[in-house]
C-alpha cells in the first residue's frame, strides 16, 4: 500500500494509535470479496483537521484508492465514534481475480498472487511492505491483521493463527522490519471433498427456516 501506508506513518507519528484490519474471502475460480478497516484515535480538534487533510478518512479518497476496472465497490464508510474517540473508515469490494488488485492504488508494492505449484496445489502470498520506525513510536501502537479464507486443503503457511481454511496474520510495526510475506499452499477443493461441515451448516440453516416458516403458518 504504497501511497496509504506513509500517510498511515505520518499520523502514528503525530497522533499515536492506528489500526488496519484487511479480511478476504477467495473463491475456486480465483475471484472473491475484500473487506478493510482501519482505524485510529483523535485526541484533538487538530489531530481531526490533520486526519481530514491526509484524506485516508474522507469518502471520496478511499473510494479512488480502491478502485479499478478489475474491481466492484461495494460499500465504502467513513465515520467517528465519539464513544471512544475514535476515526474509521471502511471499504468493501469483489474482485475477478486476487492479481487483479495490484492494480489498485492502495495495492500498487502488496504483489498479491496465486500461482499454481506441483501435484495440484497452489501457493498464496502477499507482500507487506517495510515502514519506517522511530520517532519515539511505540510498536504496539500500530497492528496490522490480514484474514484470507483460502478455497482448499491449507497444506503449508507462516501464519500466525489457522482454523481449517481461515487463516489469520497480525503483526506489530515493528515486526514487518524491511518488509514480510505472508503465504500459504493449499490443494483446492473438488466439489467431492467440499468439507462435510459445511453441508451440515446449510442443513442445519434450512431446518431452521423451515421449523421459522411453519411457526408463522400456525399462529
Amino acid at each position: 500500500m504504497k501511497r496509504i501506508f506513509p500517510a498511515f506513518l505520518f499520523l502514528l507519528i503525530i497522533i499515536g494509535c492506528l489500526d488496519y484490519t484487511q479480511v478476504t474471502t477467495i473463491k475456486k475460480d480465483g475471484s472473491g470479496n475484500m473487506f478493510i478497516h482501519y482505524w485510529m484515535k483523535w485526541t484533538s480538534s487538530r489531530d481531526s483537521i490533520i486526519v481530514e487533510q491526509l484524506g485516508l478518512f474522507e469518502k471520496d479518497s478511499v473510494y479512488k484508492e480502491f478502485t479499478s476496472e478489475f474491481n466492484i465497490i461495494k460499500n465504502v464508510e467513513v465515520y467517528r465514534d465519539f464513544s471512544d474517540s475514535t476515526i474509521h473508515a471502511k471499504v468493501e469490494f469483489g474482485f475477478n481475480s486476487l492479481d487483479s488488485l495490484n492494480q489498485l492504488p492502495a495495492f500498487k508494492d502488496s504483489k498479491l498472487s496465486i500461482k499454481e505449484s506441483e501435484n495440484n496445489t497452489k501457493i498464496f502470498s502477499q507482500f507487506i511492505a517495510p515502514i519506517a520506525t522511530g520517532f519515539g513510536m511505540k510498536s504496539k501502537d500500530f497492528t496490522m491483521t490480514y484474514t484470507y479464507y483460502l478455497p482448499g486443503e491449507i497444506l503449508s503457511h507462516n501464519a500466525t493463527e489457522i482454523s481449517r481454511n481461515k487463516l489469520t496474520w497480525k503483526y506489530y510495526l515493528d515486526e514487518i522490519g524491511t518488509g514480510k510475506y505472508i503465504s500459504a499452499t493449499y490443494r483446492p477443493f473438488k466439489l467431492k471433498e467440499t468439507p462435510s461441515w459445511i453441508y451440515y451448516s446449510a442443513l442445519f440453516v434450512l431446518i431452521i427456516v423451515v421449523i421459522y416458516l411453519f411457526s408463522k403458518r400456525f399462529k
